[in-house]
């Protein structure tokens, strides 16, 4: 992924209005982040328990989306439908997203399970490990992992435009 801006993330929110997107908590540390190891950017919002965002980079633009979970998560092994990760003790989370257009506006929501930190790039690429929970054996390569990444968020994304 390619470094991108506040000013980029804020513009790029595809459901919620342009005030809240105004309002949102960005990443200060946007310069340091592993570009070179992420396929989207997620982080969560300090003020906001339950509150994260994602921007994913989808055909030349950048897609933001607002997101809702959990907090306190589950005691049970789970596995992130991103990156195939399992974690345990809250690592996963139903991670919620109103949908983009008028079901939106009447309230539509579609849902996920993802890694509850939102490092799924960094867990494919084997530069972090899950503190409880693991990966299941598998022959991809960290490339492969990389690349199952990026559709499976992508799909994500088409289901909440759809």
């Amino acid at each position: 992924m390619e470094p991108i801006t506040e000013a980029e993330i804020r513009s790029s929110f595809i459901n919620c209005s342009k005030g809240d997107a105004k309002r949102l908590n960005v990443p200060r540390d946007l310069g340091e982040r592993p570009w070179e190891d992420l396929d989207f950017l997620g982080w969560a919002d300090p003020s906001y328990a339950g509150r994260c965002y994602i921007s994913v980079p989808r055909d030349g633009e950048l897609v933001s989306i607002a997101l809702r979970y959990e907090t306190g998560g589950s005691a049970k092994t789970q596995m992130c439908a991103i990156c195939l990760t399992t974690h345990s003790g809250g690592g996963v989370s139903l991670m919620t997203a109103s949908k983009t257009g008028e079901s939106g506006r009447k309230g539509s929501t579609i849902g996920t399970y993802m890694c509850t930190d939102l490092a799924c790039s960094l867990y494919a690429r084997n530069k972090k490990r899950p503190s409880m929970g693991s990966r299941y054996r598998e022959d991809l390569t960290p490339e492969e992992k990389a690349k199952r990444v990026v559709e499976n968020l992508n799909a994500f994304v088409d289901r909440l435009s759809a």
